[in-house]
């Protein structure tokens, strides 16, 4: 029994930190184990946003080692680094938007990636991913317990 319950919470924690599934998957198979449902939703949210940490400072880590050699890589960066009119405009709520959709490829990872690319100051950064991850968990929350009252 305690050894199904660690294994459950070990999927969903691993689930909700993957960049692919992130808490869109952790929080339905929470639920579809039948943990409780706040309790998922809580460490979903959590773990995801967390992400943000190794996702945007291991990019500087990596970048600062060994892609400041490439010329190729530099000249992209300073290309994306020219897109920052778009930043302007829509600025941290913009990356909080596009976080809180919940659709593939617009998650913590994918949002930590793009505030790192386009040079946005880490602190504001996470916040603004931390609330799109508190708005994606709310979301798929509602979807995933209104589609299991359906059953």
């Amino acid at each position: 029994m305690i050894a199904d319950a660690l294994y459950q919470w070990l999927v969903v924690s691993i689930l909700s930190i993957s960049p692919i599934s992130e808490l869109r998957g952790a929080i339905p198979v929470g639920i579809g184990f039948g943990l409780d449902p706040l309790s998922v939703i809580a460490v979903s949210i959590i773990f995801n946003a967390l992400v943000f940490f190794p996702a945007y400072f291991g990019l500087t880590m990596f970048h600062d080692t060994i892609l400041y050699r490439s010329k190729f890589i530099e000249g992209q960066l300073a290309r994306i680094h020219k897109k920052r009119h778009l930043v302007d405009k829509y600025g941290y709520l913009g990356l909080c938007i596009f976080v809180l959709i919940p659709l593939p490829l617009t998650g913590a990872w994918t949002g930590s990636i793009l505030a790192w690319l386009l040079g946005m100051e880490w602190k504001k950064s996470f916040v603004a991913i931390a609330v799109g991850v508190l708005g994606a968990g709310i979301i798929v929350s509602f979807l995933t317990l209104g589609a299991v009252s359906l059953f």
